[in-house]
């Protein structure tokens, strides 16, 4: 066998040699996979790796299909896909828009309501941010709203997707750092809402230091009102908001698992589109395919990372990064200010499963070295993420939104309106860092007996 600096320099050319081929545009996928091929082929070659490794990756992946958590993703993502494509998100978001139009940035407000609630259904970011782009920037924009004020409030209320369970980010942290999803949804839970009640402070704050930035929706453009009024949200508001209740609380209250309560969503949610006359075969194809592009994706990205970090932990890649992580002066602040500004860098450029697949298997292993709880280092990750979410240049929620945004709003515009939610989301990292009770308690309240 290669001595042990021979297997570490291949290790780090592996790694070197990964971001290069990914930074290229190649699928994270099939970079994972071929950096895996050539560096393990070369390694067997020189003698640092033993080809007998490679008969782990059978039980690795059969252990992978038996994480009865992961079922959750496509039960989640159905249910989204169903909402979405039945009109019932649209129809939650006109509903509460007209309710709070009477207020001073009422319908940004809407905003920030809506994408909380869908966030607790949908998990996916880049629906909730592209139905609230076609839906309410319009109309913000037609009653004299601040295009960046209105921008802003869409892209960051809509990314809440990454943070508020049942968060596809969780789910997939959840595999990744070994705790339960149950445990990363409770944690999330507070910070998500403070999260999302901070974006509705920022604009009540706007809007009453400068009302022509977010002013009241007129008299004409409120002509719902009285029991009529009621009636709608009867139905637009009511029957989704007791659908989260019902998925959440169950879980929360130990009824019932994510996957068990993903299920019993999907099949609510394709109740709801039948009462209002919305479920057909159309509907529930569509569905199905976009559940299963985004399951697809999931799994081959982890089969193939897989692969890449059984090579990358034979060539002792693992340990290395392992210990200087460890070894940095400072102790657990200097890694977690480390990780951090990995995980940041990362979100810039990359959508979070690959982030998860890519940064959690080398940062699990230090963290866990130092004694951090995991179950909160997994909701700084996804505070985190849910910042380089928004970050220009190159935040995935920036370019959701200009994919529908009026022609009047610029990619300049959109981009400057994510700096004062930037600012929020930086504050709330520094908030879930400092005070871990934040995350903490709902956990230790749920595990306490009786």
């Amino acid at each position: 066998m290669g001595s042990a600096i021979e297997s570490e320099w291949l290790a780090i050319g592996m790694f070197v040699g990964f971001f290069f081929i990914l930074m290229s545009g190649y699928p994270v996928s099939f970079s994972f996979a071929g950096t895996g091929l050539v560096f393990g082929l070369i390694g067997w070659l020189v003698g640092a790796l033993d080809i007998d490794r490679l008969f782990l990756l059978a039980n690795n992946w059969f252990g992978t299909m038996s994480n009865f958590t992961l079922l959750a993703i496509p039960f989640f993502v159905f249910l989204g896909a169903v909402l979405e494509k039945s009109g019932l998100a649209e129809q939650l978001l006109e509903t509460i828009a007209v309710v709070l139009g009477p207020l001073r940035g009422g319908v940004a407000l809407a905003v920030v309501l809506v994408g909380t609630l869908l966030a607790a259904t949908t998990g996916v970011v880049a629906a909730t941010v592209i139905i609230m782009g076609m839906i309410s920037l319009p109309v913000m924009l037609r009653y004299g709203y601040d295009k960046r004020l209105a921008a802003g409030v869409i892209v960051a209320s809509g990314t809440l997707a990454q943070l508020i369970p049942p968060s596809l980010v969780l789910l997939v942290l959840s595999d990744q750092i070994g705790v339960s999803a149950g445990d990363l949804f409770l944690g999330a839970l507070i910070p998500g809402l403070m999260l999302s009640f901070s974006y509705a402070l920022y604009v009540a704050i706007v809007a009453y230091l400068n009302p022509n930035m977010a002013p009241a929706l007129p008299p004409e453009a409120r002509q719902i009102k009285g029991m009529a009024l009621v009636l709608k949200v009867l139905k637009a508001v009511v029957p989704p908001v007791l659908l989260i209740f019902a998925i959440l609380g169950s879980i929360f209250f130990g009824l019932a698992t994510p996957t068990e309560a993903g299920a019993v969503g999907a099949v609510g949610a394709c109740g709801l589109a039948a009462m209002n006359g919305r479920l057909n075969l159309k509907l529930l194809t569509e569905a199905a395919h976009a559940t299963a592009v985004v399951s697809s994706v999931v799994l081959m990205i982890l089969f193939c990372s897989s692969f890449f970090s059984l090579i990358f932990d034979a060539l002792g890649g693992k340990t290395l990064i392992t210990g200087l992580l460890v070894q940095l002066p400072g102790g657990k602040i200097a890694f977690l200010i480390v990780s951090n500004i990995i995980i940041f860098l990362l979100g810039v450029f990359l959508e979070f499963m690959e982030i998860c697949f890519i940064a959690m298997p080398i940062l699990v292993p230090a963290a866990q070295k130092l004694g951090i709880d995991m179950v909160w280092f997994g909701v700084v990750m996804a505070v985190n993420l849910q910042t380089a979410f928004i970050s220009p240049p190159v935040g995935f929620s920036l370019f959701y939104l200009q994919s529908v945004a009026p022609k009047e709003v610029k990619t300049i515009d959109i981009h400057k309106s994510a700096l004062p939610f930037m600012a929020i989301q930086f504050a709330m990292l520094i908030i879930v860092i400092a005070f871990p009770q934040t995350v903490r308690w709902l956990v230790d309240l749920a595990a306490k007996p009786g």
